[in-house]
């Protein structure tokens, strides 16, 4: 394994290294590279397989933001293929290989931004979420939690499955290459773009804490995933 900081100067090196590169809208980001996709993020199925056994055995309906071909979805249908699913995600011709997989399941799609879906109060048994709220800063996040918070039931669980940064140095720098591109290729405000601004997992687990939840368990994965399931407490609401 790297230390940190031998990682860190490899970071800044690439960094660096496409300075001049623009960023790319998040939906064209992936539909540009849909063809392979699913090949791509193989390396990561020892943790869609975890993070799918975390859904308890009785959940009934969930929501999953940033769906995308659902790969997530693949593992937790093998677990329980009557759980009933809602996924939303920017990118439609990924709904699209989403919907052709899984003809037979329970599953609406919404191509459409998770910040302005309704997602309705006290409805989602689960909310799931793997490897896209790293793309956003932590002031939307906060936002986004408490509405994930709301639309929960009691006792109910939120599981998150993304990267952290290693340190604050990470999140810093990374946070500011981010604003100055955003800056010096005019994007505005509400356009999303792709471009990896992680977190620590302790400002991570801050943001869902002040949110209102309750951190029930968390799963450092070697493939650099970290879940974390975190709860709505009956005595919360």
């Amino acid at each position: 394994m790297k230390s940190k900081e031998t990682y860190m100067r490899g970071l800044r090196q690439w960094l660096e290294d496409t300075s001049d590169v623009p960023l790319e809208e998040m939906s064209d980001f992936f539909t540009e590279r849909l063809e392979g996709y699913e090949q791509h993020m193989a390396v990561w199925e020892e943790s869609y397989r975890k993070f799918a056994g975390l859904l308890p055995a009785g959940c009934g309906e969930i929501l999953d933001l940033g769906c995308g071909t659902g790969l997530e979805l693949d593992q937790i249908w093998q677990n329980n293929a009557h759980v009933k699913v809602t996924g939303v995600d920017l990118c439609q011709s990924m709904l699209r290989v989403l919907q052709k997989k899984h003809p037979d399941k329970l599953l609406t799609v919404v191509c459409q931004d998770y910040f302005r879906y309704d997602f309705g109060l006290g409805h989602w048994d689960a909310v799931i979420s793997f490897e896209s709220l790293h793309h956003f800063l932590p002031e939307r996040k906060k936002e986004l939690y408490r509405k994930i918070y709301n639309s929960l039931k009691d006792d109910g669980l939120f599981i998150l499955g993304d990267y952290t940064a290693c340190c604050d140095e990470e999140e810093e720098l990374l946070r500011s290459v981010y604003m100055e591109k955003r800056r010096r290729f005019g994007i505005p405000e509400e356009r999303f773009v792709h471009f990896d601004i992680p977190l620590t997992l302790v400002h991570e687990l801050e943001l869902l804490q002040s949110a209102g939840f309750r951190i029930a368990q968390m799963l450092d994965e070697p493939d650099g995933v970290t879940i974390i399931t975190a709860q709505k407490d009956r005595e919360q609401s």
